[in-house]
């Protein structure tokens, strides 16, 4: 049985997907603080198969802990359980560092209690603050984060290779995500941000639809082509294959190291106006926008070498951004109905 974390949420909600039409057995862990129950049912009716659900809070140490003595064949946990907006990060820092770093230990301290391994742990980009050189390798130094969202995954990371250095048979891989964006094509699940959408996709999904009147792009003299924010934006689908070949290669013991690091991106740099006009292009309307002012901790530019996962894990993205733009318009599209 694989454990997910965070298994009702965007990113979560396609891995299970996957792991299910793999064929693994799958236990979700989800505190529907930044999810819904709906979303079990998209999962149901995309695979045929209902995965097992305990609506549990990891900040909960007991029931963390009464979690692992009830289920006693855990052989991999994949861990997506996380506040993830930048700026939100921001403004309430000290929600961030509960929820990204002590659910992490809780996790941890059980697992080594257990002798459980294999676990997948969902970090992202933001470890490498501004990059010195882009493309972004897995050696680019880390630099200072620039969000207490983007210090949680450095902290995480660090805690990480203190447990394996510490629990010789334990083993890990820590994806390093870009920019998760789409959704699964049959538009049963997708992105469902609480509130105001601190992603940009869903943004424009919302303002195209008429749920929002304009779209804020934040920062037009940043040192790029067009003077906007550059991102490497990643279909969710090819996201959550990178989770089904980690974890084969953990529990296939193929790792070299107890814990390795991957880049999961496109290898390609997108500028906010561009994903806008391709949006437009690719779905045939327009998307009313403003420029507003820069927001603290957002990075320049941002985008992936992606060599080491190509080699190493045999993967590589599949899908463009137009698909990406297209899935994600049907599923907006979808909830609207």
């Amino acid at each position: 049985m694989i454990l997910v974390t965070g298994g009702l949420g965007f990113i979560g909600s396609h891995t299970v997907v996957a792991l299910l039409e793999q064929g693994y057995e799958v236990v979700i862990i989800d505190n529907l603080s930044n999810s819904s129950l709906a979303v079990l049912d998209g999962i149901t009716k995309i695979t045929g198969v209902k995965p097992h659900f305990e609506q549990l809070d990891l900040r909960n140490k007991p029931a963390v802990h009464y979690f692992f003595e009830k289920h006693k064949n855990i052989e991999g946990v994949i861990h997506f359980a996380a506040s993830k907006a930048v700026g939100e990060s921001v403004k309430n820092p000290l929600l961030y560092y509960e929820n990204n770093i002590g659910t992490l230990v809780y996790l941890l301290q059980e697992m080594t209690r257990h002798g459980l391994s294999n676990l997948i742990f969902s970090s992202s980009c933001t470890v490498y603050g501004q990059a010195a050189t882009l493309p972004i390798t897995e050696e680019a130094p880390i630099q200072k984060a620039l969000s207490p969202y983007g210090n949680t995954k450095q902290i995480s990371e660090a805690i990480l290779k203190d447990t394996v250095n510490a629990y010789p048979a334990f083993k890990a891989i820590a994806l390093r995500y870009f920019n998760p964006i789409g959704a699964h094509p049959s538009a049963l699940i997708g992105e469902l941000p609480r509130g105001t959408p601190q992603n940009l996709i869903p943004y424009i999904t919302q303002t195209a639809i008429g749920k929002r009147e304009e779209l804020a792009v934040f920062g037009s003299d940043y040192d790029t082509s067009d003077g906007t924010a550059v991102r490497d934006y990643i279909h969710v689908i090819d996201l959550a294959e990178a989770h089904i070949v980690a974890l084969a290669r953990l529990l296939a013991a193929k790792n070299k190291s107890n814990l390795e690091f991957f880049n999961i991106g496109t290898g390609t740099g997108s500028s906010v106006l561009e994903v806008i006009h391709a949006f437009e292009r690719v779905n045939k309307l327009k998307v009313n926008y403003k420029i507003a002012p820069k927001r603290p901790g957002d990075v320049t530019a941002a985008y992936a070498d992606t060599t080491l996962a190509n080699n190493e894990l045999g993967w590589q993205s599949r899908l463009s951004l137009e698909d990406a733009l297209r899935d994600a318009w049907h599923w907006e599209q979808k909830l609207a109905e």
